[in-house]
């Protein structure tokens, strides 16, 4: 059963982006079969994860703006902090046997779809150009020569 469909007007045609903004909404929707199905259990490991996961989906894409050199990347980063406040105020009520499952579901799938059409579609001329740039520099001191050599010996 599924709770949120990705849509194409989400994708920012940066690749690794759109894949984890895709995960983050299968596990919206892994929560939402969990609490279907009322396996508590269940529930409580998605929590755990979408949480997780988002904290180090944020943390990879403050660090993508900031090697762009994108200039709102400090104001994106305090979006992600204020919606990190509101996902752990989740987390701590869900600790305490609350059942907030219908709510993370709510929040996480409205924030993530209104803020990747509107704060991610603004990065993204600067985060592309910036990839460009990097995987076109084939000099031994480049970006991509560094990276094949540290991943492939």
């Amino acid at each position: 059963m599924v709770f949120l469909e990705w849509e194409s007007d989400l994708d920012t045609g940066i690749d690794v982006i759109d894949g984890q903004h895709k995960r983050i909404v299968e596990m919206i929707n892994a929560l939402h079969a969990a609490q279907v199905e009322q396996d508590k259990a269940a529930v409580a490991r998605v929590i755990e994860e979408v949480v997780d996961y988002t904290l180090s989906h944020f943390a990879f894409e403050e660090a993508l703006l900031e090697d762009a050199g994108y200039r709102f990347s400090r104001a994106h980063k305090k979006v992600h902090e204020l919606f990190i406040r509101r996902v752990n105020v989740l987390r701590t009520r869900h600790e305490a046997a609350e059942d907030v499952a219908d709510e993370l579901k709510g929040l996480l799938g409205r924030w993530l779809f209104n803020h990747i059409r509107n704060d991610d579609a603004n990065y993204v001329e600067a985060v592309k150009a910036n990839m460009q740039q990097l995987t076109q520099d084939h000099s031994n001191s480049g970006w991509l020569s560094r990276s094949m050599k540290r991943f492939f010996g």
